[in-house]
């Protein structure tokens, strides 16, 4: 049995992605045969969130604790080294398929009650390949009888061939930037103007160690370029997703660090159980769907 458990395959016009069970996750995709993701082997786990579905929330929540309609929650330390709940609690699930065919794929998941969080989520995830490269459609309901804390992000790493990410062009369209203290819990928002962590106009993400969310985003995509013009890649986002999280992947096992680009849509902040940044509360039966996307190619 493969790691990330039963892989399903998606081919359209020399598109390929490989969608698997554990996590729900998005493994591969290529554009005629070329990476578009520095994903992860069949026979690997997804180290470093690679690829994998960030729900019910994304980031993380600092000490693992926040109050929601009066009551104190406690959620499991999952960062245990920086003592934060991280990445929400699907990552590791066994997903199951509602619907596949040759463009696309449907999985889906109830994440029943439990410690930290007592509700009720039924999940599903729509990857579809077309004309217009990889979109993902995530959709939340609350199965449950009382209002519950939401929020969603995903986890790919973007690449366009360069050996590190330090030679790839980075155009990312916000304002601000989320200054975080050394367990990544934002301690300040600051603007980027001025600063070297400033996007806004395409440039070489060199040396610079980035691991901090975006916000104030005056478009919905960012892009990923090859320093000679000649490979992009577009990851897009819908306005549900008003954070984007950047990560030069430092921090990963030494072979695979600097080797890709986390470009992360979220749509609330990190610590957002805390904060309420962004926090969608979703009623009984209520449904809410996000949806995001990559696409890959020459530069235009």
């Amino acid at each position: 049995m493969n790691p990330s458990g039963d892989q399903y395959w998606l081919e359209v016009d020399g598109q390929e992605a490989s969608v698997v069970e554990v996590g729900g996750g998005l493994r591969t995709y290529t554009l005629d045969g070329v990476d578009v993701l520095d994903g992860y082997g069949v026979d690997d786990i997804a180290d470093g969130g690679r690829g994998q579905n960030l729900i019910p929330w994304p980031n993380r929540i600092a000490d693992g604790k926040y109050s929601f309609a009066g009551a104190d929650l406690q959620l499991a330390l999952t960062e245990p080294s920086r003592h934060n709940a991280s990445h929400g609690l699907v990552r590791w699930a066994n997903w199951t398929v509602r619907a596949q065919e040759d463009d696309r794929v449907v999985m889906e998941l109830v994440l029943h009650p439990q410690p930290g969080y007592p509700f009720t989520l039924e999940l599903a995830v729509e990857y579809r390949l077309g004309a217009g490269g990889l979109s993902v459609a995530t959709t939340a309901t609350n199965g449950g009888d009382r209002p519950c804390p939401y929020g969603a992000g995903a986890h790919p790493y973007l690449t366009v061939g360069t050996d590190l990410v330090d030679d790839a062009v980075l155009l990312l369209p916000a304002e601000t930037r989320l200054e975080a203290d050394s367990r990544g819990i934002p301690t300040a928002a600051v603007a980027v103007e001025g600063t070297s962590f400033d996007f806004r106009e395409a440039g070489p993400v060199g040396d610079r160690v980035v691991d901090h969310a975006y916000t104030d985003l005056t478009g919905n995509e960012a892009v990923l370029a090859a320093p000679d013009g000649q490979r992009r890649v577009t990851l897009w986002w819908d306005a549900s997703y008003r954070w984007v999280m950047v990560f030069t992947g430092d921090t990963l096992v030494p072979s695979r660090r600097r080797r890709g680009l986390a470009i992360e849509p979220m749509t609330c902040a990190p610590n957002a159980f805390v904060t309420g940044d962004g926090l969608r509360v979703l009623e009984p039966e209520e449904s809410w769907t996000t949806v995001w996307g990559i696409a890959a190619g020459p530069a235009r």
